[in-house]
């Protein structure tokens, strides 16, 4: 998949965090944590879905903090 990635909708972001075993956490204001317990302990994605559609820099961050490529990434959310 790797070459062009267009921007993600807050939907898909949600469903991505949900394929790659996330949970919802409430969040303060409009932001949302995501949790996943592994085996090097906890990890937490922030996503703020008023700044949707998401730029690449805020993916990267959020793919980042999940522990995945964009590829990785971009897969769970069905594109």
């Amino acid at each position: 998949m790797s070459g062009h990635h267009p921007p993600l909708t807050c939907a898909e972001v949600r469903l991505a965090l949900k394929v790659l075993g996330f949970k919802a956490r409430p969040g303060r204001g409009s932001h949302e944590h995501w949790i996943k317990e592994t085996p090097d302990g906890r990890r937490k994605v922030t996503v703020d879905c008023p700044k949707a559609p998401f730029s690449q820099t805020l993916i990267d961050s959020m793919r980042r903090q999940a522990g995945v490529t964009k590829d990785e990434f971009y897969q769970a959310c069905g594109r």
